[in-house]
Formats: C-alpha cells, sequence, structure tokens
C-alpha cells in the first residue's frame, strides 16, 4: 500500500482505536486495471475532497483503498449477527474495510468505507469481491433513499477493478466507497457480549452514546437511554420505509445500525402493484423479510440489541429484563405515531388523531391490496384528485363503485394536495429502470444510469419529458427478484 502525495481529508482511527477487539488491520487488494465509474461529487465536496483528484489515477487508488495517506489504518470490523434468524458468532467485513473516519463540512464524524476490497479474515470462504452491477444498485438505491430524505449511507464512488469476479457466471468486478454516520451495527454489540468482556461490551456503548447518541450520556441510566435512542431511531426509519414502499431484504441484525441509517442495498426493491406480502430477495423463500413484514422484523432485532445490552442495564438480571422490555415495548407506539403521521401526510389530511383520518387509511390500503394498484403513482394520482381530476387515480381501480365510495369520504376532509405533492414522489428507483440501466453499465454504456441518478436526485419534482421514469413497469416486466451479489 502506497501513500498519497497530495493534501486531502484526514482519514481518523478512531475506532480501531478504541475499540482494537473489534478491529482487524487489513489491506485492500491491488486492482489490476482501476477504472472511476461514477463518482458523487456533491458528497466529495462535503467530505473536504477535490473530485479533480479523485477522479486522477491516485484519487482512483484512494477509492480502492490501495493508496492512502500518511496515518490511515485501514480495518475489517467484527460483528455477529442474526442471518434469517440464525445465529453467526463471527460474521464481519469478510469483503470490506473501513478506510477511517473523516470530519464532514458541519463538522460531523463520516465513517469511509470499501465493500469489494478483497478477503479479510472473516471471509468465511468467500471470494471478498464484488461485481458492477450490485455494486451500482447500491450507489442508485441509496441516493435516491437520501434524495427522498430517508436516513441512509451514502455512496461516493463506484471504481470497476479489471478482475473477473465468479458469480453466476464471469462478471466484471468493482469496489464501492461509501459514506456513513458509522458501520456499528446491532451485531457489534452482538460480537461483544458473546466474547463474556463486559469492559469491551461497555467501551462499545460509551462509544456509541458519543458518537452517536449523546443525550444518553446524561440520563440517569445512559445504557438504557442508548437503548431508548435506538429502538426510536430505527422505528422511524422502518416506517419511512413503509412510506416510501421501500423493500430492505435482508434485515439480518447485522444489517441494522445503531445510527438509525439504512445500510447494505443488497436484494432490496421499490414495491409497485402493492401487496404486503411481497419479496423481492432470492433468497427470503419465507417471506420473513417481505414488506409488510419490516416492521416486525426490526422489533425482532431491536429485541436481540436488548439481550445483548442486558449486563450494562442492571446488575440484577431479572431487573434488566423488566427495563430492556419496557423500552422495547416503546418500539410499536413510535412505529405507529411515525406511520400514522406519514401516511396522514400522503393523503393530505391534518396530523390529528381524528377517527375518520384513521378508517380512511384502514378502507384506502384494502382497495390497494384488492387491486394491486401501483403505490406510487396512485398517491401523486390522488394530489390530482384533490384538485379536482379524479380520473387518474379512478382508473387504476378495478372495483371503481368502492373508490368512488372512498373518494367522496375523502374529499369530504378537504385534503391538502401541495402538501401531498412534497410528501409523495413522482420518481423512485423503479425496478425496471434500475435493470435496464444495470444491463447498460454491463455493456459499457453508462449513461443510463448516470440520467436515473439525475433523475432521482429531485424525486418530489415533475419534469416534462421524464414520464418513463413515473410510469409503472411494462406487463411483461417480472416476476423480479434481486441478489445480494455474494
Amino acid at each position: 500500500m502506497t501513500t498519497v502525495p497530495l493534501t486531502i481529508p484526514a482519514l481518523g482511527d478512531r475506532f480501531a482505536r478504541e475499540l482494537p477487539e473489534l478491529a482487524v488491520a487489513w489491506r485492500a487488494e491491488e486492482a489490476p486495471d482501476p477504472r472511476l465509474l461514477l463518482l458523487n461529487e456533491a458528497l466529495a465536496g462535503e467530505l473536504g475532497f477535490d473530485p479533480l483528484f479523485l477522479r486522477s489515477p491516485e484519487g482512483v487508488r484512494l477509492l480502492l483503498g490501495t493508496a492512502l495517506p500518511d496515518g490511515a489504518a485501514p480495518v475489517a470490523q467484527a460483528y455477529a449477527g442474526h442471518q434469517f434468524g440464525s445465529y453467526s458468532p463471527r460474521l464481519g467485513d469478510g469483503r470490506a474495510l473501513l478506510l477511517g473516519e473523516i470530519a464532514d463540512a458541519e463538522g460531523r464524524l463520516r465513517d469511509l468505507h470499501l465493500k469489494g476490497s478483497g478477503r479479510t479474515p472473516f471471509a468465511r470462504g468467500g471470494d471478498g469481491l464484488a461485481v458492477v452491477g450490485p455494486m451500482l444498485r447500491e450507489y442508485v438505491v441509496s441516493e435516491a433513499m437520501h434524495a427522498l430524505g430517508v436516513p441512509t449511507t451514502r455512496s461516493l464512488a463506484v471504481v470497476a477493478t479489471g478482475r473477473t469476479v465468479r458469480r453466476e457466471g464471469l462478471l466484471p468486478g468493482a469496489v464501492l466507497a461509501r459514506v456513513a454516520s458509522s458501520h456499528l451495527r446491532v451485531g457489534s454489540f452482538q460480537y461483544a457480549r458473546n466474547t463474556g468482556d463486559l469492559g469491551l461490551l461497555r467501551r462499545l456503548a460509551d462509544h456509541v452514546i458519543d458518537r452517536h447518541h449523546p443525550a444518553a450520556a446524561d440520563a440517569q441510566r445512559p445504557y438504557l437511554a442508548l437503548f431508548d435512542a435506538v429502538v426510536a431511531a430505527q422505528a422511524s426509519l422502518v416506517a419511512e420505509w413503509m412510506l416510501v414502499g421501500f423493500v430492505h431484504g435482508v434485515m439480518n441484525t447485522d444489517n441494522m445500525t445503531i445510527s438509525g441509517e439504512t445500510i447494505d442495498y443488497g436484494p432490496c426493491a421499490f414495491i409497485e402493484a402493492f401487496d404486503p406480502a411481497i419479496v423481492y430477495s432470492s433468497i427470503d423463500d419465507a417471506g420473513r423479510y417481505s414488506y409488510g413484514n419490516q416492521p416486525i422484523a426490526a422489533e425482532w432485532n431491536l429485541a436481540r440489541l436488548g439481550e445483548a445490552l442486558l449486563p450494562l442495564l442492571d446488575e440484577r438480571p431479572e431487573q434488566a429484563i423488566e427495563l430492556a422490555t419496557a423500552s422495547l415495548g416503546a418500539f410499536r407506539t413510535r412505529y405507529s405515531a411515525a406511520w400514522a403521521a406519514g401516511i396522514r401526510a400522503k393523503i393530505g389530511l391534518p396530523d390529528d388523531d381524528h377517527a375518520e383520518s384513521s378508517a380512511l387509511v384502514d378502507d384506502l390500503f384494502a382497495l390497494l391490496q384488492k387491486d394491486r394498484v401501483d403505490y406510487t403513482s396512485f398517491f401523486r394520482h390522488l394530489a390530482t384528485a384533490a384538485r379536482g381530476d379524479a380520473a387518474p387515480a379512478r382508473g387504476m381501480f378495478g372495483d371503481r363503485t368502492a373508490f368512488d365510495e372512498w373518494l367522496t369520504r375523502w374529499l369530504a376532509r378537504a385534503p391538502d394536495a401541495a402538501s401531498m405533492d412534497r410528501t409523495n414522489p413522482v420518481y423512485i428507483p423503479r425496478n425496471h429502470l434500475v435493470e435496464e440501466a444495470l444491463g447498460a453499465a454491463g455493456h459499457g454504456d453508462l449513461a443510463p444510469c448516470e440520467e436515473l441518478l439525475d433523475v432521482l436526485a429531485r424525486p418530489y419534482q415533475a419534469r416534462p419529458g421524464l414520464d418513463r421514469y413515473a410510469a409503472p413497469a411494462p406487463a411483461d416486466f417480472g416476476p423480479y427478484q434481486t441478489f445480494c451479489g455474494t
């Protein structure tokens, strides 16, 4: 690994210094023929990078982790996790590296992290590599989520390595450089707890409190306040997923962040024809992480975090369990409140507890499910109905009499169309458009991917000439499956 001679933002090693038991010093593999595919220039600027430098050969090598500034100490992070309900005590960054932490323009500490940078001691027989398609997918979807206002990791760059990777066939390799408040997960606490080292567990909790939830430090029970804060953050996050129709696809405990950011865009997708049971992941045969199950999965994961934290909550096991159970019990209340406020905004009603609002929501979703209505398009058409033209929304239903009855009740509440436009996106990463862009990229044409990113950067603003980006998938598209890329 060589060093970069130019001045760039410092890459700190706070995580590795404070929690060495959770960090293994490691280096990224050299790439035979690196080529920059996508660069997020706006994000680069936030982090203090000169985009021109990142486009240079030296900058590309930095994005691969093979040329780093003096003092950088890249590590693979250790964590455990429940994967589809089965516990694995030692997962970790099998094909990823934390290059270090950067203070952004607002002084916030951000992780610079790689995916696909080569085998680490946590690889468990994997090759440690990634391929172009899934890395571009994560770039596109994570940046779309950011534009939608959903807390998320960000994508800085995708670099083709020039290496061939064996998956279902021989595919071109790539590395994703991504940015997050941190990459600490529920699985990080599970790993620390499993070591039996209470001091490590406490240091991890203190590290997280200081970095993500500082208000907990002043609480009477700081570690209980930490758990409360993570429960609240995840309740809000999953409500936002549900409101925009996002399906994560692999909600294992190692994919749930302590910060409350969305992480790991593997077998993810956006729901189109409304169906709570929809699953897009090729490996989720039982529907554990279906769209409708996401709140339940999140609560289950948080219960595992509570279990890991028990020794810090109280020296008396029974009292610790009572405290954790009460804290976890707030998840459903918080999630329901966030969902209810969000869905009322989507249909243009005041944020109140009016009984008719709840009835309208329940009856609407029954209609959406019955006729498998396109989720995103419907809410934009509903705003048009609030302005007096119900035809586009009405035309989406087979049972128009039932919809007309619902519409009459809804219009009587005087919905706010302008507010609905600010809440309901016109453009999402529709699955057929993502596949179209990835297919073109596989043939060396990045223009469709770049155009899609440009459209998704302003999701709430309808623009002329972009009708195809707002349209549902053609009838011959699907059934749709996504894959984790490993």
